[in-house]
């Protein structure tokens, strides 16, 4: 999951710098969700690794 936050915000910057705003802003928007979604697989992930100790 991480690994397509970091590709999508890569294409976000390539697109902002060439000019392609449109591009970006919907490349930055889904690294955004996807990074959301990230944090909270990990926070869930690490409340449920606690409980099994």
């Amino acid at each position: 999951m991480l690994r397509w936050t970091i590709t999508f915000i890569v294409i976000a910057l390539i697109a902002g710098v060439l000019g392609f705003t449109g591009i970006a802003g919907a490349a930055a928007g889904i690294a955004k969700i996807l990074f959301f979604i990230f944090l909270i697989l990990f926070v869930i992930s690490l409340l449920t690794g606690k409980k099994r100790i």
